[in-house]
């Protein structure tokens, strides 16, 4: 059995300013939309956040970006939020950009155990200053170090009691190779079952990344509606 919490308030409590987060999710799918709300309402500061991006101005990570609590941005794309773009070119918010695919491997070697690699993405580019570059069969490589975080927040489609997570379709996205990098990992899951519910073939987190582990419905908000005329 897993730390089942009765509050998201209570799932967040431990994490303090200062923390290192890695947070789930694509634009807005997948994201652990009501762990992040806590994380607003608690008032933590000073965090460094690894995801993909950083949400949308006033819904996900951009409610902690617009209430100052991010120090620091590790993502690879930026381009759907105004105060992300606003607090980079005031000096306020420190960020580093990487390709999509490295910041995945980096995220998935730090879950793995493994502390770097190399690859050509990168080479050549700003990407690429005071990094080492190896040659490979007359390739230039790009060595990266993984990434690992104090808290991993996560959200999946189902859950069991001993923490096994199940994700849906596109909402997988980023989220299984978070839940593996993270110190401890907390997973907000749409529906909670009991053991044995889920299918052992179909479980995508094992339960030994998990921690904790809450249940909540979310908003799903669309990232950008498009709608007939």
């Amino acid at each position: 059995m897993k730390r089942i919490c009765n509050s998201f308030q209570e799932a967040v409590a431990d994490i303090q300013d200062g923390a290192t987060l890695m947070v789930g999710g694509f634009g807005l799918c997948g994201i652990p939309e009501n762990l992040i709300l806590a994380l607003v309402d608690k008032g933590v500061k000073d965090l460094t956040v690894i995801s993909n991006n950083c949400g949308i101005d006033e819904w996900g990570l951009g409610l902690l970006l617009q209430n100052r609590q991010i120090k620091k941005m590790v993502g690879s794309y930026v381009g759907e939020n105004k105060e992300f773009e606003r607090q980079v070119l005031a000096g306020e918010l420190e960020v580093e950009l990487l390709p999509q695919g490295s910041l995945a491997e980096k995220i998935r070697a730090g879950g793995a155990g493994i502390p770097a690699f190399y690859t050509p993405a990168g080479v050549g580019t700003p990407i690429a200053d005071g990094k080492e570059v190896r040659v490979f069969n007359g390739k230039e490589y790009l060595l990266e170090e993984a990434l690992v975080a104090d808290f991993s927040l996560v959200r999946a489609w189902k859950g069991d009691k001993m923490g096994n997570l199940v994700y849906r379709k596109t909402a997988r996205n980023f989220n299984p190779m978070i839940a593996a990098a993270g110190k401890v990992t907390i997973a907000e899951v749409e529906n909670l079952v009991g053991i044995g519910e889920l299918d052992a073939n179909g479980i995508h987190t094992p339960s030994i990344y998990v921690q904790a582990i809450i249940q909540g419905d979310q908003e799903k908000r669309i990232e950008r509606l498009t709608v007939r005329k």
